[in-house]
């Protein structure tokens, strides 16, 4: 009853909003005991927002987990053959030549062991081989997000990916609320520069990618359609009242890019993986801009649907009123799926 709690922050530090979450682990349940967000103007200080993010914060624990995107990670899904973990490592330390567009010198990796065999090639499913995921990070971007973590008082305990983040947001939303986690499904993250996809099956993952758009995309479109300042853009964006059919038009062909780009990595992995993906949850806030969920379905043909990572999660009375989930929720994936690794500390 007194045993000293566990918590850990999750920081998404994007390109133009820094977001923090805080979970606390209360027996065998994650509680969020913390939340602050912080918008980063272009041409702002991000070192002093993010200060202020943390200060905003008030979080108890100075245990941090950081996340890594852009061009500077590769991601890749490999099948190599049936070995130990031990002789994975080393193996695969030989194979980074073949798999990384820069100097394998230069990058911090990781790989990991799938459940999932490779698919058949006629000698039955995967016969001697085991699929692995490698993820690698150039050490350059990786020593800057460290530094400037560590420069606030927070000790890092992890770096993950922003899709691998998803997954495990996702997990634990659905273990809470007793859904199954074994199908395969599709976690669409859409962000202000970025759109990240992670296709989970059997409860890993087993395809994800970044593609360069984002709501800041949306919100240009608006801009130069509807002939206004960004900042007016951004505003009509999030909250666009009686003129839903104005921006809707404005995004189209915005959506029409990403969607196009979502449609054939699902039709990819599909083929690569021999598998259907007829669910796609849909997280971050630009994404619930009108019209945006239902263009989807439609392009896709797949049962789509927003996704608040916040769903089974218990809030820690005072830290977030009830009536500002639904509109922060979504936006927190990335966050909460950082955080969510208290669950094995």
């Amino acid at each position: 009853m007194f045993r000293k709690q566990k918590s850990i922050v999750g920081l998404d530090l994007g390109s133009q909003v820094l977001k923090a979450v805080e979970i606390t682990m209360q027996g065998d349940e994650a509680v969020l005991t913390g939340f602050a967000r912080v918008e980063v103007p272009a041409g702002a200080d991000r070192n002093a927002a993010l200060s202020q993010l943390l200060a905003e914060g008030k979080f108890a624990s100075r245990n941090a987990v950081v996340s890594v995107a852009g061009q500077s990670v590769v991601v890749r899904y490999i099948s190599m053959l049936e070995m130990s973990d031990s002789e994975l490592r080393q193996a695969i330390h030989y194979e980074l030549d073949k798999y990384l567009p820069f100097d394998k010198d230069d990058v911090v990796m990781d790989c990991q062991r799938l459940k999932r065999r490779p698919p058949s090639r006629g000698e039955g499913p995967g016969a001697g081989q085991i699929s692995v995921v490698l993820a690698a990070c150039q050490k350059s971007a990786l020593h800057s997000t460290l530094k400037d973590v560590q420069s606030k008082g927070l000790t890092p305990v992890a770096v993950d990916l922003d899709a691998f983040a998803l997954g495990n947001a996702w997990e634990m939303s659905a273990l809470a609320l007793g859904q199954a986690t074994d199908r395969p499904i599709a976690l669409v993250d859409v962000g202000s520069s970025r759109t990240q996809i992670n296709v989970l099956a059997q409860g890993e993952t087993c395809f994800s990618r970044e593609i360069g758009l984002g709501g800041a995309d949306m919100t240009q479109a608006i801009a130069r359609r509807l002939g206004m300042e960004l900042a007016e853009a951004e505003a009509l964006k999030r909250n666009p009242g009686e003129r839903a059919f104005e921006v809707a038009r404005a995004i189209v062909s915005v959506l029409e890019d990403m969607v196009s780009e979502i449609g054939l990595s699902l039709e990819f992995v599909e083929n690569r993986e021999e598998l259907a993906v007829e669910e796609v949850l849909v997280s971050g806030s630009a994404l619930l801009a009108p019209g945006a969920v239902e263009f989807l379905a439609q392009s896709t043909g797949r049962t789509v649907r927003p996704w608040n990572p916040l769903s089974g999660v218990r809030i820690q009375d005072g830290r977030i009123p009830a009536e500002e989930l639904d509109l922060i929720g979504p936006s927190l994936a990335v966050a909460i799926g950082l955080a969510s690794r208290v669950r094995a500390a």
